[in-house]
């Protein structure tokens, strides 16, 4: 699985301003409408992963938003909970080019409202201070302890040992705010090291190619290594997505995953989003495959009550042999892949007793 070929071909048709430009219309005109919560969404995290990765985004296609960005302080009045999608919208268009500086006055407004003092997470805070600090304000300046609270629930390896899909993307988004996406060095501890190889190892043994690419980026980010197979499997999967044009295309795809894939390769310097797109709605769908042996290895794991261990040395052939040939060979790779798959399955395996337990 480590010697995967990158497929992914230049397109000889179109230019990178108008593989983006295609994008932002199929986006911003033709698979959401009007204020769907759905459209602030999708065409937030994908104007973000443009602004991010510094796309060749032409006025043309900024022309798009034209009319999102005229009327931008009348959606945040009456739409205040969404504050954070519309404000992220804003600034990645003036940063990717749109001229104005609405983005400045709508931080301060946001800041006055406190908005981000509503928040009920210290990740939520996270984000909005992140996108008022772009314009140089602060909305918690009497929140000191929040980055401390955030790196200590990042260092505490434990919690991403199991499955947690919440806690698994808090991760990868608390690095993604804590580096200015990929701007400036998170200073992340080896325990945090720790904790995104082991968030990796859980996606991909389920083969959770959405998770595993921020894994990736987030590793990028804080300047560590990624493992090659992890990053080849990616690869490989990114290049063998579909996508559909016409006005029949479903409305729940994989649009999500596509964009961090090729997040992915912009981050591991190669050519994000390297094909033709049709300016009209696009669905996107992963390639269709056997699921990862997570859920397989988890029910092993929980059938084997006082026989289950920590110690993969004495685990792995009885795990093995429950396991069908596909997920033998996941699973394989997957301890191959880095060298904390030992200590990951310590953790997985939570074998200790409750103490005091009848």
């Amino acid at each position: 699985m480590s010697n995967v070929v990158q497929l992914i071909v230049p397109s000889q048709r179109q230019e990178p301003a108008e593989r983006h430009a295609a994008l932002m219309q199929s986006f911003a005109k033709h698979r959401r409408f009007g204020d769907d919560v759905f459209w602030l969404k999708e065409n937030a995290e994908l104007l973000n992963i443009l602004e991010c990765t510094q796309a060749n985004v032409g006025d043309a296609a900024l022309s798009i938003y034209s009319g999102y960005y005229e009327n931008v302080e009348k959606r945040l009045q009456f739409f205040p909970q969404y504050y954070r999608f519309l404000l992220s919208i804003c600034l990645d268009l003036e940063d990717l080019g749109m001229a104005g500086n609405k983005g400045e006055v709508l931080s301060k407004w946001v800041a006055e409202q406190g908005f981000a003092q509503a928040e009920l997470s210290d990740l939520q805070r996270m984000e909005a201070r992140r996108l008022m600090a772009r314009r140089g304000i602060d909305p918690l300046p009497e929140d000191g302890g929040l980055e401390e609270r955030m790196r200590r629930f990042m260092s505490r390896s434990a919690t991403f040992a199991m499955p947690n899909k919440k806690a698994a993307y808090e991760l990868t988004h608390a690095v993604f705010y804590l580096s200015e996406y990929g701007r400036i060095d998170p200073v992340l501890c080896a325990e945090t090291a720790k904790s995104l190889e082991f968030i990796g190892l859980l996606a991909f043994l389920e083969q959770n190619a959405d998770l595993l690419a921020e894994v990736v980026v987030a590793l990028k980010f804080g300047d560590l290594p990624v493992p090659e197979l992890w990053e080849n499997w990616l690869l490989r999967h990114t290049a063998m997505f579909e996508i559909e044009s016409g006005d029949h295309v479903a409305q729940q795809d994989d649009y999500h995953e596509y964009l961090v894939c090729n997040w992915m390769l912009a981050a591991t310097d190669r050519k994000p989003f390297n094909r033709a797109f049709d300016a009209e709605r696009m669905g996107f769908f992963k390639p269709v495959g056997a699921g990862g042996p997570l859920r397989e290895l988890s029910e092993c794991m929980y059938r084997m009550d006082e026989d289950r261990s920590g110690n993969w040395d004495k685990m792995r052939e009885p795990v093995l042999e429950t396991l069908s040939p596909d997920a033998q060979l996941i699973m394989t790779c997957a301890e191959n892949s880095c060298d904390s798959f030992d200590e990951f399955f310590q953790g997985f395996a939570r074998a200790s007793s409750l103490v005091g337990a009848s």
